[in-house]
């Protein structure tokens, strides 16, 4: 019960994380236009190459340890000491580089000022802590915090076009807030050490392990944002991540089992328990897909409406970039699964990072030529090839491990019932007028549509659910 008590502890946050900006997107598109919004993306893009050098992968890295060794809580508080200062070195001296480009470079010179408040956050940023001895109720509380203060002061002081700047100290400041808020919980978590016993550089060459993948990572995540504002119009890369974040905001809730299992799997696979985490493997991927792929369709369905009807008449390229996009919902929450889940707690490191690297090499090839002839599109385009990549290789290399056909026993019935609500939502949602009442009645619509499918298809884990509930209902009785 652990797992799940985590689970909707992270993915309940997750659902206030992607309901909370959807109230706010309107009024900001709005207010600041979509050239604003481009430049915001554009130098948070760019901000977030130093964030992610700065950090060197200690995020997984620190994770995966403080869960393997959190039962000696000694070692667990040396090794956190450690990790943490070496984060520290690592962020002031990618700070100091950072304020030295920003003197040479001069474009958007002050907004990139007010976004190195993201670096600063990373440097103080301790959650992989808690997450690592999976005490996800501090974390989601003090991210909770963080998004509502935020969403006030947004409404509060962002009044004109002139007020970006207020727009991207109120996001940048609260991370930062957020982060320094959990340090005085150190004291009931560690034990004292004796500093002179540490060895923070034992631990620089094993980050950079998880630092490799990540970067791979990080560059589709933000080359594609880069390079729209290079080779097009700079409001095409605010297309884009107002497109990009519908929908990662929608997978949030389906990678949200990565962040729990993840520490958990990595304390099986310490403790030699192999069976078990095949066994979390093959509910994880099942349990994923169930609610990944109507996610996806669901929101394909109503894609083109939901652009413009969100940020406004400016904004009608947004629709069909969500429509396009909607697809790496399924591919992302794979691999989500098979790589957070799988290759990094059972040290398969080399594995996950190949995965995507190919990614990236991928998308670096596909993203100039596409965005040249495709522009918003193309970007869309590469994006997808690249998570197809990324989730074919991760699902090749565990062939010998798990039998595909477990894996996939359900996908088939899951696929028909998502494309059936997607035909049915789709066209409603061309005919009809948009409106707030029409989108929630459409939403539900969907999940009755892709409910009754189910039930009549019989999926395994409809069993597993109404177990579930009679073990809960068994407990509060």
């Amino acid at each position: 019960m652990k797992i799940f008590k985590n689970y909707f502890y992270n993915a309940g946050y997750q659902l206030l994380a992607m309901l909370l900006p959807l109230v706010t997107a309107p009024y900001v598109t709005r207010v600041l236009g979509a050239t604003n919004i481009g430049i915001n993306a554009t130098t948070n893009a760019n901000i977030q190459y130093f964030v992610l050098f700065g950090s060197i992968g200690i995020a997984l890295y620190g994770n995966r340890e403080i869960a393997a060794i959190r039962d000696d809580k000694y070692k667990m508080s040396k090794t956190f000491w450690e990790i943490q200062l070496l984060k520290t070195i690592t962020i002031s001296a990618t700070y100091i580089l950072f304020l030295g480009i920003l003197m040479v470079l001069h474009r958007y010179q002050f907004y990139m000022l007010i976004q190195s408040l993201y670096i600063i956050a990373a440097g103080v940023d301790i959650s992989w802590l808690y997450m690592g001895i999976e005490d996800f109720k501090k974390t989601v509380l003090r991210n909770t915090f963080v998004k509502v203060l935020s969403i006030i002061l947004i409404f509060i002081f962002v009044k004109e076009r002139s007020d970006l700047w207020i727009y991207i100290l109120i996001l940048a400041g609260s991370i930062l807030l957020g982060n320094v808020t959990l340090w005085p919980y150190l004291r009931k978590t560690l034990v004292k050490v004796d500093f002179s016993e540490l060895n923070i550089w034992r631990h620089f060459r094993p980050s950079i392990t998880f630092f490799v993948p990540q970067v791979a990572v990080q560059v589709y995540l933000i080359l594609n944002k880069s390079m729209l504002g290079l080779l097009g119009p700079v409001s095409s890369s605010g297309f884009y991540d107002r497109a990009d974040t519908i929908v990662k905001l929608i997978l949030s809730l389906a990678t949200a089992t990565g962040t729990v299992m993840l520490p958990h799997v990595t304390n099986a696979f310490s403790k030699g328990d192999s069976k078990r985490v095949k066994h979390y493997l093959v509910e994880s991927f099942d349990f994923v897909s169930f609610i990944s792929i109507p996610m996806a369709c669901g929101l394909a369905g109503i894609s083109i409406k939901l652009g413009p009807f969100f940020y406004g008449t400016e904004f009608i390229p947004v629709g069909r970039a969500i429509l396009l996009e909607s697809i790496i919902i399924i591919f992302i929450a794979w691999s989500n699964v098979i790589g957070q889940q799988f290759l990094l707690p059972t040290n398969k490191i080399k594995a996950y990072s190949s995965s995507v690297i190919l990614g990236a090499v991928i998308n670096i090839i596909c993203n100039v030529p596409f965005i040249y002839f495709g522009g918003l599109y193309g970007a869309m385009a590469a994006t997808i090839l690249s998570e197809l990549s990324v989730t074919s290789y991760q699902i090749w290399k565990i062939r010998k491990v798990v039998r595909l056909r477990e894996l996939f026993v359900n996908i088939p019935k899951y696929l028909l019932a998502g494309l059936v609500m997607f035909a049915i939502v789709f066209k409603i949602n061309n005919t009809v007028h948009f409106y707030v009442v029409s989108l929630i009645w459409q939403i539900l619509l969907g999940v009755v549509i892709y409910g009754g499918v189910l039930l009549l298809l019989r999926p395994t884990i409809l069993d597993k659910i109404k177990k579930i509930i009679s073990d809960f209902r068994s407990q509060h009785r």
